[in-house]
C-alpha cells in the first residue's frame, strides 16, 4: 500500500482515501457489471460502518441505493463540487450596515429598510441540515451530512403557509430540497406484497428507522411494528375505499371518493403513492380534489389496483392530475384502464382533457401508447376524410394531444397547401396489431348512470 502511493505520488497523481469522500461529490461506484460515475447524496456512519447513498449519472432515481466503499473505486478519482457562491443580500437598496464604516456606533440605532420584507419567512424556504451542509472554497474540508446531525437549522412553518403554498403551486410537490432525493423507506407490506419502494415520501421520520412498514390494504394506514399492524386489521371494517361506486364490470369496479370528505384515507393513499411518483403528487391539501380508485374484487372486499385524481374544478380543463398503478399490477394492462375510463368521464362531461404536466417517465410512455391505440383505430376504422377536430371530440382529447400523436405516428402530411392525415403501410399493420390483441376496455354504457358532480361555489372555496 506504501508502495502504490509512492509510485502514485510520483507519477503526479493524488491517492485517494476513504475520508476524501464528501458530500455531492461524484465517484465511480459499481453497478451493473461496470463502474460509472455516481453522485453523493448522503453519508452515513454506523457500527458496522460508513454507507453512502449514490445517484448514477443518466440513470433514474428510483435506482439510487446505498453501497459501502468495496464499490467504489478511487484509483479514478473523487470529482468535487463547485464552492458555493456567497448569496446577495435581498432588497433594492444597500443595507443600513453598508452605510457605516464597522466601527460606527450608528449602525446599532438604524432602522431596518422599508423595502426589506418584515416577515423573514416569506422568502425563507426550512433547511435540511440532515442533508445539506455549508460548502467552502476547499472541497475536502466540507462536512459530511450525516442522519444523525441536529435539526436546530430548521426555520418553522405554519400549517396555514404550508397550505398556502400548496395550493399556490398547482401541483402538488413540495419538496425541492435535497430531502427528497433520498429514499426514506426501505420496504413496505401491502396485503400479500412486500415492495421496495422507488422514492422519497414524507411518512414520519420514525418510518424511516425501521425496516419494513406495514400498511393495511383498505385504509392505507400505516405502522411500524407487525404487532401493531395485527392489531388494526383486527378492528379494521373497511372493506372497499370510502366513496360510490360509479363502475362495475366482471373485472373491476371504480370507486369516486371526495378529498374533501375522505381526508384521512386519500392522505393514506397519496403517502402510499409517492413512494413510487417522482413528480407531482398531492400530499396534504386533498380537498379541491376528487379520486377515482380502481379495485380487483375477491371474498375479503375490493383491493385497491390503481387510481388516478382530478381537480374539482380545473382553469386549463386537466381530466387527470395525478395516476398511479401499484406496482404489485404494472404491465398488467390496468394503466390504459386508467386512462381510458379517464377519457370516459371526460366524454360525460362534454369536455375535451388532458393530463396534467409533467408526466412521470413511466406515465407518459402509457399516454403516448394510449392516444396512439386510439387515433390509429379511429382514423383507420373511418376510412373517410375527417378532421383535427372530429377526432378530438370523438376521443375527448385535446386538439394539440392529437396533432402530436399524429405527428409522432408521422401520419400528418403537407399536400397542395394543407395538411392530412395519410394512412401508411406501417399505420395498417399497427391497426391489424391492435385488432389482435385481446384488452379489457371500459364499457361506456355501464357509465350511463353516473353523472358529473356538481359543487357551489362555497365548496370550492377550501378554507380561503
Amino acid at each position: 500500500m506504501v508502495k502504490d502511493e509512492i509510485n502514485g505520488m510520483a507519477n503526479g497523481e493524488k491517492m485517494y482515501q476513504e475520508q476524501d469522500i464528501v458530500y455531492k461529490s461524484k465517484v465511480y461506484a459499481f453497478k451493473d457489471g461496470e463502474y460509472r460515475k455516481a453522485e453523493i447524496l448522503m453519508i452515513q456512519k454506523k457500527a458496522s460502518g460508513t454507507f453512502y447513498y449514490v445517484h448514477y449519472d443518466d440513470y433514474n432515481k428510483r435506482l439510487d441505493e446505498w453501497i459501502t466503499i468495496e464499490n467504489i473505486d478511487l484509483k479514478r478519482g473523487i470529482e468535487y463540487p463547485p464552492p458555493e457562491k456567497p448569496k446577495k443580500a435581498h432588497g433594492k437598496g444597500k443595507s443600513a450596515e453598508s452605510k457605516y464604516p464597522k466601527n460606527d456606533r450608528r449602525k446599532s440605532f438604524t432602522k431596518p429598510s422599508k423595502t426589506e420584507p418584515s416577515t423573514p419567512s416569506a422568502k425563507v424556504e426550512p433547511s435540511t441540515p440532515s442533508i445539506e451542509s455549508d460548502h467552502g472554497s476547499n472541497a475536502g474540508n466540507e462536512s459530511l451530512p450525516l442522519l444523525d446531525e441536529d435539526e436546530k437549522q430548521k426555520v418553522p412553518v405554519s400549517k396555514e403557509e404550508e397550505v398556502e403554498r400548496l395550493r399556490f403551486s398547482g401541483s402538488m410537490v413540495q419538496n425541492p430540497h435535497e430531502i427528497a432525493r433520498i429514499r426514506n423507506i426501505n420496504k413496505i407490506q401491502l396485503g400479500d406484497h412486500e415492495i421496495e419502494p422507488w422514492y422519497f415520501s414524507p411518512y414520519p421520520k420514525e418510518f424511516s428507522e425501521v425496516d419494513v412498514v406495514y400498511i393495511c390494504s383498505f385504509c392505507f394506514c400505516y405502522y411500524g411494528s407487525e404487532r401493531q399492524f395485527k392489531r388494526h386489521r383486527e378492528k379494521c371494517s373497511l372493506q372497499h375505499p370510502p366513496g360510490n361506486e360509479i363502475y362495475r364490470d366482471d373485472y373491476i369496479s371504480f370507486f369516486e371518493i371526495d378529498g374533501r370528505k375522505q381526508k384521512t384515507w386519500c392522505r393514506n393513499v397519496c403517502l402510499l403513492s409517492k413512494l413510487f411518483l417522482d413528480h407531482k403528487m398531492l400530499y396534504y391539501d386533498v380537498d379541491p380534489f376528487l379520486f377515482y380508485a380502481m379495485c380487483r374484487r375477491d371474498e375479503y372486499g375490493c383491493h385497491l389496483v390503481g387510481y388516478f385524481s382530478k381537480e374539482k374544478e380545473s382553469a386549463e380543463n386537466y381530466n387527470l392530475a395525478c395516476i398511479l398503478t401499484l406496482p404489485q399490477y404494472q404491465q398488467h394492462g390496468y394503466g390504459k384502464l386508467l386512462i381510458q375510463f379517464s377519457y370516459e368521464l371526460s366524454k360525460k362531461e362534454h369536455k375535451h382533457g388532458s393530463p396534467e404536466k409533467p408526466l412521470s417517465d413511466l406515465g407518459l410512455i402509457s399516454y403516448r401508447a394510449y392516444w396512439a391505440e386510439q387515433i390509429i383505430t379511429l382514423v383507420c376504422s373511418m376510412r373517410n376524410e375527417t378532421t383535427i377536430d372530429e377526432l378530438a371530440n370523438k376521443t375527448a382529447m385535446t386538439t394539440n394531444d392529437v396533432l402530436h400523436t399524429l405527428q409522432a405516428l408521422d401520419m400528418l402530411k403537407y399536400y397542395k397547401g394543407q395538411f392530412i392525415v395519410c394512412i401508411t403501410e406501417g399505420i395498417e399493420q399497427q391497426y391489424e396489431r391492435i385488432k389482435s390483441k385481446k384488452r379489457r376496455r371500459i364499457e361506456p354504457e355501464l357509465l350511463s348512470e353516473w353523472q358529473p358532480p356538481v359543487f357551489h361555489p362555497s365548496q370550492l372555496r377550501f378554507r380561503w
